[in-house]
Order: C-alpha cells, then structure tokens, then sequence
C-alpha cells in the first residue's frame, strides 16, 4: 500500500483518481490548490505525488522545483492539459519523475504509477547496498546522502539525473540500450520518450565530464545505447 497525494483542481477529475487509487489499495490525499498542496507536500511524507500543472495559487512546475530545491526526492508524475515540448522539457528539468497529457484514460496512469513505485523500490534497494562514497576517478558519487562532487567540486543534479547515473555506475561496462534505460531507471518503456535519455546523458556530460564531447564516463556505444566506463571503475 503506497500514500499518494493527488494535487488536482479540476474537482471531477480528482474524485475519479481518488476512487480508482483507493480500489487499488492506496492511502490517498487530494488537494484542489497549488499553494495548500505545497504545504501538504512539505509537512507530510508520500510515495508518490500526482501533479496538475495548471493550479491556483501555485503552478505545478513551481511546486516541483520548491520541493526539489529543499531536498523532497518523492516521485512526481505530472498531469497536464498541455502537451507542447517546452512545457513537457520543463517539467522534467524540474524534477518530474513523469509526464501524463489529458485526457489519459485510468489504465494509463495506473501503469505510469505501478511503473514509479516499482522503479522507485529498485533505486532504494541499490542505494541501501552501497557501503558509501563511491570513486571513479575524479568523481566521487554518495548514494546515500545523494551526493556527487567532480574534482572536489558538488554537481547540482536533477532527481532523474543522478538516478541514471547511480544506475550506470552500478553496472559499469554494461551497455544498455535507451528503452532499457528508461526501464530501468523511469520504470516504463515508450520509444516516445527515448529522447528524454538522449538530453538527460548530454545534461550528465556537461556536469561531470572535463570534455563532454569526449567524455570519459558515460560512454556511447554506437547502435547500442550508453556504457559507464569500466576502465575508470578499476
């Protein structure tokens, strides 16, 4: 059973997603206003928080950054009537876990938030088994602490940033494709989205590499997908 706190103003529209989330088991939590979900969002702790885009009082993408910026890593799935790239890019440079474009229908967002809770047990276990601080080279990653310096220098990651990383540089050498990527680390597959891993990688490079067009961790197999290089892991 997850605690899941929906954030919608369109009062039909949460009272449906309260109802299926609740035939499926889940504790759930709905606000109508931006500013009073915020404070909701801060003062409480969920698994997952369903984000409308348009609010009163405070917009979605405002609510995800203030969350993301005082160190509140709970998931995001966004639920927007806008579908524009702009919109879909900022959400996400924000810190949104996901991106779901009314209408959707129920299935669909029962399997984004299945796909979120199971990534998100994943990305726990593999934080609970590291021992600490891990080094390649100059880069030094804490998954606990969530946590990545670059030539004793702290990097500023978005939340899926560092989730990709920590997932590459725990298999280096291993050469997964983008769709396996956006599996593993998203917890859905939609060739869709595959872009989403091509400018997360390019964002990655430009924070930790001394030559992102020459990088020398995260590695492009060509046909293939990325690598984290081994050599450096040695």
């Amino acid at each position: 059973m997850s605690n899941i706190l929906v954030i919608e103003d369109d009062a039909d529209l949460a009272e449906i997603i309260d109802l299926h989330l609740r035939d499926n088991g889940h504790q759930v939590l709905v606000s109508n206003d931006g500013l009073c979900g915020y404070d909701i969002a801060s003062a409480q702790s969920f698994d997952l928080i369903l984000l409308d885009l348009g609010l009163p009082n405070m917009d979605g993408i405002e609510i995800c950054r203030k969350l993301r910026q005082n160190d509140e890593l709970t998931p995001v799935l966004m639920l927007t009537a806008r579908d524009s790239e702009l919109d879909r890019v900022l959400g996400l440079e924000m810190g949104a876990d996901d991106y779901l474009v009314k209408p959707f229908s129920i299935r669909e967002l029962q399997a984004r938030i299945k796909a979120i809770l199971r990534r998100q047990q994943l990305l726990k276990r593999m934080k609970n088994t590291a021992t600490g601080p891990i080094a390649f080279r100059e880069l030094e990653i804490n998954p606990a602490k969530r946590l990545v310096n670059v030539r004793t220098q702290a990097v500023e990651l978005t939340a899926k940033e560092f989730d990709l990383l920590l997932f590459l540089t725990a298999h280096p050498g291993q050469v997964y494709s983008r769709e396996q990527l956006l599996d593993s680390v998203w917890g859905y597959s939609s060739g869709y989205f595959e872009h989403t891993i091509n400018s997360n990688i390019n964002r990655l490079r430009n924070k930790i590499e001394r030559s992102p067009s020459a990088p020398e961790y995260i590695l492009t197999v060509r046909g293939v997908g990325y690598k984290f290089n081994d050599k450096v892991a040695d």
